[in-house]
C-alpha cells in the first residue's frame, strides 16, 4: 500500500504539471489582451507596449511559464490587473463561501441519495420504488439553474421565509444569516446531486443484494438490516467512493452557475468576473486552484477505495486477489 501511495503521489505530481501547463497555453490563446485591463479608451500604442511591458505579456512564452512556475512554487499567484490586490488574498476571501457551499451540499446530497438508493434497491418491483426510481431520473435531466429558480420562486418570492440571495456584509461573524442565505444555494446543488448519486447507490446496493455472501448470511438466520450493515455497506461503499469524488469536484466547479444565480461572493462569481474583465491572474489563479482540488479530491477517493475493499490493495500489490 505505501508503495502504492507513492506512485500515485508521483502521478499527481505530474498531473498538476501537465494541468500547469494547459492552463498556461489555454489562457494565451483566449481572444483579448490582458493589458487592456490596465489601459484607458483610445490607448496610444506606446502605451500598450508599455502596459505589455508592465505585465510581462511581451517575453517569450517559455520565459513567462518560467516565471509564472516560480511564482507558484512559493505560493504566489500573482496580482489582479483590475483590483492589483494578490490574487492569493482574494481567492482566500472568497473561500469563506464557496467551501461551506460545496461541503454542505455535498454532505446532504450524500444523506439523501444513500438512503434512497438502498431503499430503491430493497423495494423494486413496488409503486414507491418505481416511483422514487423516476424521481432521480427526472433529476438527472433538471439544469441546476432551472432549480435553483424554481426554489427561489417558491421559497423566497412567494413564501418568504428565505432570502431570495445575497451574503451578509457581517460575513460568518453573523453565523445564523449566513447559514440562512446558503439554505436555497446548498438545496439546489443537493438535489441535483442526489439524483445522480442516487443511482449509482441503486446500482450498488442490487449488487450487494443479489450476492452470494448476503444470501449466506441471510441463510444462517441473520436478519436483512443486519447483514447489510455487517457486510452490505463496505462492499456497496467500494464503487461509490469515486463516483462520489467525482460529485464532490463537479460541486465545487459547478458553484460557478449556483454562486451567481443566488449572488454569492465566491469563487464562482469571482471568475465570472475576472473572464469580463480580462483578469488573467485571477482566472490562471482560480483555475490553478480548481485544478488542484479536483486532482486531490480523486487522490484521496482512490485511496480510500482501496482501504475499503482489501481486495484492491492486493491488486495494487501485485498479488492476486
Amino acid at each position: 500500500m505505501a508503495a502504492y501511495l507513492v506512485r500515485r503521489a508521483i502521478l499527481l505530481a505530474l498531473s498538476l504539471a501537465v494541468s500547469s501547463v494547459a492552463l498556461f497555453v489555454l489562457l494565451r490563446v483566449l481572444p483579448g489582451d490582458p493589458a487592456n485591463a490596465l489601459l484607458d479608451m483610445g490607448a496610444t500604442p506606446a502605451q500598450a507596449a508599455a502596459a505589455r511591458h508592465e505585465l510581462g505579456t511581451d517575453l517569450p512564452p517559455a520565459q513567462q511559464f518560467g516565471g509564472w512556475l516560480r511564482d507558484l512554487a512559493r505560493l504566489d499567484l500573482g496580482r489582479s490587473l483590475v483590483s492589483s490586490l494578490p490574487v492569493a488574498s482574494e481567492i482566500a476571501g472568497r473561500l469563506h463561501v464557496t467551501v461551506p457551499l460545496t461541503v454542505l451540499a455535498f454532505l446532504l446530497a450524500v444523506l439523501i441519495a444513500v438512503p434512497t438508493g438502498f431503499l430503491v434497491a430493497l423495494r423494486r418491483g413496488t409503486w414507491y420504488g418505481t416511483l422514487l426510481a423516476g424521481v432521480s431520473q427526472l433529476g438527472l435531466a433538471v439544469p441546476v439553474f432551472w432549480v435553483g429558480m424554481l426554489l427561489v420562486t417558491v421559497f423566497a418570492l412567494r413564501l418568504r421565509w428565505l432570502p431570495a440571495g445575497g451574503f451578509p456584509a457581517e460575513d460568518w461573524a453573523a453565523p445564523a444569516a449566513a447559514l440562512t442565505s446558503l439554505l436555497l444555494p446548498v438545496a439546489t446543488i443537493a438535489l441535483v446531486m442526489s439524483a445522480s448519486l442516487t443511482r449509482y447507490v441503486h446500482s450498488a446496493a442490487l449488487d450487494v443484494l443479489d450476492s452470494d455472501y448476503l444470501r449466506t448470511a441471510r441463510a444462517l438466520g441473520a436478519p436483512l438490516r443486519a447483514a447489510l450493515w455487517r457486510h452490505g455497506l463496505r462492499n456497496a461503499a467500494a464503487p461509490v467512493v469515486p463516483i462520489l469524488a467525482i460529485e464532490l469536484a463537479s460541486t465545487f466547479l459547478g458553484a460557478v452557475v449556483v454562486e451567481n444565480v443566488f449572488a454569492l461572493p465566491g469563487l464562482g462569481s469571482m471568475l465570472v468576473r475576472a473572464f469580463a474583465q480580462h483578469d488573467y491572474p485571477v482566472i490562471q489563479g482560480v483555475l490553478t486552484l480548481s485544478t488542484a482540488a479536483v486532482l486531490t479530491i480523486g487522490f484521496v477517493a482512490d485511496t480510500a477505495q482501496r482501504l475499503i475493499d482489501p481486495r484492491l490493495r492486493r491488486t495494487a500489490t501485485g498479488t492476486s486477489a
